[in-house]
């Protein structure tokens, strides 16, 4: 699936709704929630602070996926083309941190 279609099928389902997208503002805490929960399975997963035993097993990919949605709908909800934001912050980092790393040599030996 595509971004573009990512953004068309959330944007069909929300639109099956009568009251739509999110404000700004709830979209910013819908996100911060979100990334909450995240990092609660993370640091539950990979972190210092495990579970209880009678906690259910989360999941990073559905919490990760929670965010995606979010993000989405933000994005849907400001006309924002995600495929067009994704480029034009690719190419910010391209040039703006080519340098700042270590490149790995294509061969797999040290860096050329």
């Amino acid at each position: 699936m595509t971004v573009s279609e990512m953004q068309q099928q959330v944007d069909g389902w929300i639109s099956r709704f009568e009251e739509g997208y999110f404000s700004p503002q709830t979209m910013i805490l819908r996100l911060a929630e979100e990334l909450g929960e995240l990092a609660r399975e993370v640091n539950h997963r990979f972190g210092e602070k495990p579970k209880k035993p009678e906690e259910p097993e989360g999941s990073l990919a559905m919490e990760l996926g929670d965010l995606l949605f979010v993000v989405v709908s933000f994005a849907n909800a400001l006309e924002l083309d995600l495929n067009q934001v994704f480029a034009s912050v690719m190419a910010k980092y391209e040039d703006r941190d080519a340098l700042r790393w270590t490149p790995k040599n294509p061969s797999g030996g040290p860096p050329l």
